[in-house]
């Protein structure tokens, strides 16, 4: 048999895996209930759309999309809706790494720079003992979210090869391998190890590797024409009482540098087929990926904190990152997991691998809690259904805290609506381009009456400077950057340095302003 029909014969036996077609058996889930759950979530938080669907003992057994893919279009959400999966690309990337591995392209403990010379880490010690392991778990030292700001707001112009050599000049939070703090850049020099050890760009080896073996003909990584890919859900944000389209797609989707790390898009179907991958293989899907490096990719790696809410909620006495999944007890159950989240796109996938039963679960809007609440719910559903505190209770246990326990304080923000334009000036020691190492150039120049911060490879980042409250606040233009900053300026001359900082302290961690560090490099012409 020639290559060709054997990939063809291959596709043909993925897409024929016995999970993808069937009634609930009577011990499962009820339809009635999931969907009950679903609605309820949705009237709750008011989201623009979602897609659920649910696994049980290997068996497809609920799969339905809710809502409308751009509020408002009457274009409705489907199981074959492509969503952004966010952070779930993640156990996609490590399985690519997974197939090298299998195929002897590569090895788990292979140092970094064997397949990448140019990698480099703050500490060059670090640098030469990094393994391509040390990638996917969370615990090279990097600040939490340390240098996001070169992955969103996206598109922008940092491309993979910037973010390779930036990771040099991020000062570390802690030891190399002493810690957990979740990263995405490491994701994404992953998938430059995985481009030069199978000899293919990223983009290419996911839909080599990944999509056309396991038959997920729906995803989508790299650029792609809207037309072609059929329904898309565009996220949304909460307006008063409307969901907001943001962020929409043009007639081309470009590719993005942060696609290994969060930038694949699937539909509910294909996440279906590829959780029912890892929750009743059969003989093909187990040829594509065998039982070694299927275990390789489960073994807890870096032990995570465990919220009082999941020990309240679930149980949880344990709880790790391995290869791109967690692992955690629920109910005294072994689940392995991942969520996804990026501005106004939300998922879970929820694997019980004893039960060979899950559930996927994508929403287009602020969702947040909505899917705390459903995926709990839904979760269960299968290990403690008379534990459950249905989607109300739980979504009031997350709108105030527990009986006896104290509100966690948070800091009283400043009104930005109170906030006054800066004339140039009274800025001009401050104008000019300044450099941060891994960040690049921003200009802070007048404009209009006022005064400009604009990135030069982040092009929606741009705003202008007002003062509050005796400081000088960076207020965002574009709705895709949401979190305003605060600018500190210090020395004179050669020496004037520029530091910020997040207006919400809380605020997403991806938004890492207090990494940068600006000195002033230029004027403004």
């Amino acid at each position: 048999m020639n290559r060709a029909a054997s990939r063809a014969l291959l596709v043909f036996a993925l897409a024929a895996a016995p999970w993808a077609q069937a009634a609930a058996p009577a011990s499962g889930p009820a339809p009635g209930a999931i969907d009950a759950a679903v609605r309820a979530t949705v009237e709750r938080y008011k989201l623009p759309g979602i897609a659920v669907g649910v696994i049980e003992d290997g068996k497809v057994v609920y799969a339905r999309g809710y809502g409308e893919t751009v509020a408002g279009s009457g274009d409705p959400v489907t199981t074959r809706t492509l969503f952004k999966i966010a952070s779930n690309s993640k156990a996609m990337t490590a399985s690519v790494l997974a197939r090298l591995v299998q195929q002897g392209r590569l090895r788990w403990d292979d140092p970094v720079v064997k397949h990448l010379p140019q990698f480099a880490m703050h500490d060059p010690w670090v640098t030469r003992h990094m393994t391509v392991s040390d990638l996917l778990v969370h615990n090279s030292g990097l600040p939490e979210g340390g240098g996001d700001l070169m992955l969103w707001p996206e598109p922008n112009l940092f491309t993979r090869d910037d973010i390779v050599r930036g990771l040099r000049y991020i000062r570390p939070a802690y030891g190399f391998r002493a810690g957990y703090a979740y990263d995405n850049l490491l994701y994404v020099v992953a998938g430059q190890v995985a481009a030069a050890a199978g000899g293919a760009s990223y983009e290419e080896l996911v839909r080599r590797e990944l999509f056309q073996p396991l038959g997920l003909d729906g995803c989508r990584v790299g650029e792609f024409g809207l037309a072609e890919a059929g329904s898309v859900a565009q996220p949304h944000t909460r307006e008063g009482a409307r969901n907001i389209a943001m962020r929409r797609d043009g007639a081309t989707v470009p590719a993005i540098a942060s696609a290994p790390a969060g930038g694949i898009r699937c539909s509910l179907d294909d996440m279906l087929a590829w959780a029912g991958n890892w929750l009743a293989p059969n003989d093909a899907q187990k040829a594509w990926l065998g039982d070694a490096q299927r275990a390789e990719l489960w073994k807890a790696r870096t032990p995570m904190p465990i919220s009082a809410q999941r020990k309240r909620w679930d149980g949880t006495h344990y709880y790790a990152y391995a290869y791109g999944f967690r692992l955690a007890d629920a109910d005294g159950a072994w689940t392995v997991s991942h969520t996804g989240t990026l501005g106004g796109m939300y998922s879970m996938m929820m694997l019980l691998p004893d039960r060979r039963s899950g559930f996927v679960l994508m929403i287009n809007g602020d969702g947040d809690r909505a899917r705390s609440v459903l995926g709990e719910v839904l979760l269960k559903l299968f290990t403690a259904p008379e534990k459950s505190l249905g989607v109300a209770g739980y979504a009031d246990a997350l709108a105030k805290p527990p009986a006896g326990a104290a509100a966690p304080a948070k800091p009283k923000l400043p009104d930005v609506a109170a906030r006054k334009p800066v004339p140039a000036s009274e800025m001009r020691a401050w104008l000019g381009t300044w450099r941060d190492p891994w960040f690049g150039d921003v200009r802070l120049c007048p404009a209009g009456d006022g005064v400009e911060w604009r990135s030069l490879k982040s092009p929606k980042m741009h705003g202008r400077v007002a003062a509050l409250d005796g400081r000088y606040l960076l207020h965002w233009d574009d709705i895709a950057v949401d979190i305003d900053a605060w600018l500190d300026f210090s020395g004179s001359g050669d020496a004037r340095r520029l530091r910020m900082a997040k207006l919400d302290p809380e605020g997403d961690f991806s938004s890492d302003y207090e990494d940068l560090d600006f000195v002033r490099v230029g004027a403004c012409d």
